[in-house]
């Protein structure tokens, strides 16, 4: 079995005698957070979390992308919350890099560790817990779900990426490769959260432009990026925010696997305006 590694920020304070420059870039089409900015002067909180803080990586932004919030968590030892979700519209995505979280569910208690993978659906009355002796770090991935009269809300579910094959992408010898956590053919699902995997030299091919949403976060290697007009180095810890539209494209650099988690809105109608 391959051992996984996810890189997460550890925060900390940048030194008084260090440069300002950074690879942060911030436009209309697209946003790079490199890792170097996740430090302790920019962490949140929030209300009901106890001995936890959080880094923001998205959030809806009229103009921009719209449909999703994404954060790393970072619960220490004893901390989580029994009220983790305030808006009962929203389903949420978890994602585990370090430590150990325990979510309790539906009366079941579920232990994911890193690689482990929930999915929450909206108006669920969840907690979650560090019961372990490190502080636990994770994505939570919320989105406001769009209901679709005939079609029920998917359930909740917890797996790991280890337990899961990855998906070769066709006409790439699995050099390009997409594990996924939800059948793509599921119309109940309105979000996909994924594992984007790409073998040394392995590229997309062209300019992808499409209508979903993108959150990608680089959990392992390094790649240059394509974001509309520009290349950007992206390397682990990196996170990236494209609006609709934003042409993109990769070339992984090597010498290890170049992985992402990878967040999209998928399987709806474009909403009208009336």
């Amino acid at each position: 079995m391959v051992e996984r590694t996810y890189f997460a920020p550890k925060g900390g304070a940048p030194m008084q005698t260090e440069l300002l420059t950074g690879r942060a870039v911030f436009t209309e089409a697209y946003a790079v957070i490199p890792k170097g900015v996740m430090m302790d002067i920019v962490t949140s909180y929030l209300p009901f979390w106890e001995n936890t803080r959080l880094w923001v990586l998205s959030r809806p932004l009229s103009g921009f992308a719209e449909t999703f919030s994404q954060y790393i968590m970072e619960v220490a030892p004893g901390g989580g919350s029994d009220r983790p979700e305030l808006d009962p519209a929203a389903e949420g995505a978890l994602f585990v890099m370090e430590g150990e979280i325990t979510v309790e569910l539906d009366g079941r208690r579920h232990v994911l560790r890193p690689g482990g993978f929930g999915f929450i659906p909206p108006a669920s009355a969840w907690r979650l817990r560090n019961h372990g002796n490190v502080p636990a770090r994770f994505h939570w991935i919320r989105k406001a779900y769009e209901a679709v009269e005939g079609l029920d809300a998917p359930e909740a579910f917890f797996t790991n990426e280890a337990d899961i094959a990855p998906a070769p992408m066709p006409g790439t010898d699995g050099k390009w490769a997409t594990t996924r956590f939800v059948d793509p053919a599921d119309m109940r699902h309105d979000m996909h959260v994924t594992i984007v995997t790409f073998e040394p030299g392995a590229v997309i091919p062209f300019a992808e432009t499409h209508v979903m949403e993108h959150g990608l976060y680089v959990l392992e290697g390094k790649a240059v990026y394509r974001l509309n007009q520009d290349w950007v180095e992206v390397e682990a810890g990196d996170f990236m925010w494209l609006r609709a539209f934003c042409p993109q494209a990769c070339y992984a650099g090597g010498p290890g696997n170049f992985r992402y988690l990878l967040y999209k809105d998928v399987n709806r109608h474009m909403r009208l305006s009336r």
